[in-house]
């Protein structure tokens, strides 16, 4: 959430930032600003009558205790008290209305970020090269239904359709990647696991930034008025919820393993085959604590953590730097790592790194202090996918398949899965 004194004190910076995302932005940032004005007049006008009642106020007891008619006075006085409750009504009405608004408003990018839409992402880097087969590549759905790992017809029958079944290697290929994932997190780039729920409060959703804009690309328990997690991003960040840690708590770093859930309900017409678009899938994730003024150094190391997993996985991927359109509402820079899948010939998005600066600290309400003789600050935060599994895996079988149909697998996976080729047989 942007902060309602850096649009009094500089509007023009504001929607000049966000017209960059969307050219209706500065005309909700005109709207805020004048029920902002309101709401300050009102409390002008409030101020000013409590002062003038409490001078009423005292002539109504001198009045009385030299045995004067009051009653006037006392109508003033009465009156004064119902266009003060008035104006409160004013001023609690547009406290809700600049809080409704302002959390649908999105960060401010960055200026290095390209305005425009998807076609204006920039690439960055690319690591490796493609693969080539002097055979007919075939894609991930195909090798797994043929080796017996993936199985698309029961997913659906369970569930319907975006949710796959993962059978025999599928299974453990999948908790092998999570394990090696955790593993270099934790034993290299110094992040703590936690495991944390699946279910969260419509608070939690509102920190991240989920609610209320995404509601409906959400799975929600009505009973409970829980929310199904779309990423292990919402309860990691909402650790700290409310918290005021000092300066030596940070940087935190957290890395979690959870099943994520989205209706992904913007995605009509996107390829959905195999495991490229589901509505369940498995995911790493890395959440970071930071000051503010290591936001961008640590968005370079938590990129370059999560491409480390690449490389050891021999995947040829590239880092893509996101432009205004196609930033997420919470961030203020993105990169996105995508790994070229030979089989489907495309590039598939595999994680998203991105800082919020205090978008999501300012909702969440996520303070740190320098000193006890300094005033509390936001924190940034940061977050990355690291990695998410259904893409991941589709990379691996089209990358590594062989002509025979089997797959071989990476060194570094062999200890994890236990086996080093994937065949129909295993």
């Amino acid at each position: 959430m942007l902060d309602i004194r850096r649009l009094r004190a500089e509007p023009e910076a504001v929607k000049e930032a966000l017209g960059r995302r969307d050219a209706s932005l500065p005309q909700a940032v005109d709207v805020i600003l004048s029920r902002d004005e309101a709401r300050r007049q009102a409390i002008g006008e409030v101020n000013e009558l409590k002062a003038q009642r409490n001078i009423v106020s005292k002539q109504v007891g001198e009045l009385k205790r030299a045995g004067q008619d009051a009653s006037a006075i006392i109508e003033q006085t009465r009156a004064l008290g119902e266009r003060i409750a008035e104006l409160d009504d004013v001023v609690r009405e547009a406290d809700e209305f600049i809080r409704h608004h302002l959390l649908l408003i999105p960060n401010e990018p960055y200026r290095r970020v390209p305005a425009g839409g998807e076609e204006a992402n920039e690439v960055l880097s690319i690591w490796g090269a493609p693969v080539t087969f002097d055979f007919e590549a075939q894609p991930h759905w195909s090798i797994g239904e043929n080796l017996g790992i993936l199985d698309l017809p029961r997913g659906s029958k369970i569930s319907g359709s975006g949710f796959p079944v993962l059978v025999g290697h599928g299974a453990r290929l999948q908790r092998g990647l999570i394990n090696f994932f955790l593993d270099v997190h934790t034993e290299e780039h110094g992040y703590t696991e936690v495991r944390v729920p699946y279910l969260v409060s419509p608070e939690s959703m509102t920190a991240t930034g989920q609610l209320p804009k995404f509601a409906e690309e959400s799975y929600r328990s009505e009973r409970d008025d829980l929310w199904l997690v779309p990423t292990a991003e919402v309860p990691v960040t909402n650790l700290h919820r409310d918290e005021l840690l000092t300066v030596e708590d940070l940087p935190r770093r957290y890395t979690a393993y959870s099943p994520c859930f989205r209706r992904e309900a913007g995605a009509a017409g996107k390829d959905t085959r195999g495991l490229l678009r589901v509505h369940q899938f498995d995911k790493v994730e890395l959440v970071r604590f930071e000051t503010p003024e290591r936001g961008l150094e640590a968005l370079e190391e938590l990129t370059g953590e999560v491409e480390t997993l690449l490389k050891r996985l021999g995947l040829h991927h590239r880092r893509l730097l996101l432009a205004t359109g196609d930033l997420g509402q919470s961030g203020a820079m993105t990169y996105d790592l995508e790994v070229w899948a030979p089989g489907v010939k495309k590039w598939l998005e595999v994680s998203s790194c991105t800082t919020f600066t205090d978008f999501q600290a300012r909702r969440g309400n996520i303070r740190f202090r320098r000193s006890q003789s300094e005033k509390p600050e936001f924190v940034h935060t940061l977050n990355g996918s690291g990695l998410a599994l259904p893409r991941v895996i589709a990379a691996l079988l089209e990358t590594f398949q062989e002509p025979d149909g089997s797959v071989s697998l990476p060194e570094v996976l062999h200890p994890y899965v236990g086996v080093q080729r994937l065949t129909a047989s295993t």
